[in-house]
């Protein structure tokens, strides 16, 4: 068999036993092999919502995609060829302000599944973005760049866009428009990352509204909400990728320039400043851009000024 179980192996500090129940109850099925029932600490096999609140040990399914069934050691290593599919958690305690659990009077389990995952196994693909819902929408992004679908696929940025773009989708479709706070600002900075990723690969016109017709193909049966809402999202995506636009161009030009010019030193609190402040370039892409070239912010400079707010406008 390729599935493993992982269960909760105890923890001194909080004086829990290892969870010998949930390890019988896996035993006595007959899909895992015994050998391949694991305990694991409380990182890995205990959650909580927080500091406080609600949290209990939990139990996984794993399976073993290795050609030879040779992934054991790599359970909970963050191997991708040994992924968790499946998620118990036994909510049976309460950790107050003291950090000391107490048992809740109302005990449960709360369990998910991963769809794509899932998905990913039954059609013999090593990638959610191999699965045929991502096929569906990377295919008409490489139809955009002249890309085949293979290469379409391999793409980071494709991925990243096809992936943004169902997000936006579902938060237009509930309601929610992009801005400057809470959800709203979410969506704005979900959007703008994915066309980022459009401009390194030479998409700077309006596009990703275009994208809405093959989501809504793809997923309308299931969500009948994209159907009607459809207008109303590629509306929307339309007019932030308008008003971003420009601002992605320059930016992204500037950025790029200054980054050439101080070679492998820190960028300047002083020049993230301007790139926001005069042109508009949100901070968090300026980040983001940072890290994809393996550089980062002068922390130094950039507490020495009093900057706004980095949720752009």
């Amino acid at each position: 068999t390729r599935l493993h179980a992982t269960v909760f192996g105890g923890d001194e500090q909080d004086g829990l036993p290892p969870d010998e129940e949930a390890a019988e109850l896996w035993r006595r099925c007959p899909d895992i092999n015994p050998d391949h029932i694991h305990f694991f600490g409380k990182k890995e096999n205990f959650w909580e919502m927080g500091d406080t609140g609600p949290c209990g040990p939990c139990s996984e399914i794993h399976i073993d995609m290795t050609e030879d069934r040779s992934g054991a050691p790599l359970v909970n290593a963050d191997d991708a060829r040994v992924i968790e599919i499946w998620n118990l958690v036994f909510i049976q305690f309460n950790r107050g302000n003291d950090s000391k659990l107490s048992p809740l009077p109302a005990k449960g389990v709360d369990t998910g599944m991963g769809l794509e995952r899932m998905a990913a196994i039954l059609q013999g693909v090593q990638s959610n973005y191999e699965i045929d819902l991502f096929q569906n929408l990377i295919r008409p992004i490489g139809d955009m760049l002249g890309k085949s679908e293979r290469d379409a696929l391999l793409s980071s940025s494709v991925r990243v866009i096809a992936d943004h773009l169902r997000s936006t989708a579902f938060l237009i479709a509930d309601g929610i428009k992009p801005g400057n706070e809470d959800r709203s600002y979410v969506l704005r900075r979900n959007m703008r990352r994915a066309l980022r990723h459009a401009h390194k690969l030479g998409l700077k016109e309006p596009f990703l509204f275009n994208l809405v017709k093959p989501l809504v193909q793809e997923m309308g049966d299931a969500y009948p909400i994209l159907v009607d809402k459809e207008m109303e999202i590629v509306q929307a995506i339309e007019e932030e990728e308008h008003r971003f636009g420009e601002t992605l161009n320059q930016g992204m030009i500037l950025l790029k320039g200054e980054l050439e010019k101080i070679g492998s030193k820190d960028l300047p609190g002083e020049t993230a400043f301007k790139l926001y402040d005069t042109y508009g370039f949100p901070l968090d892409l300026t980040k983001d851009v940072l890290r994809e070239f393996d550089r980062n912010l002068d922390a130094v400079s950039y507490t020495h000024l009093t900057l706004p707010t980095n949720r752009e406008v």
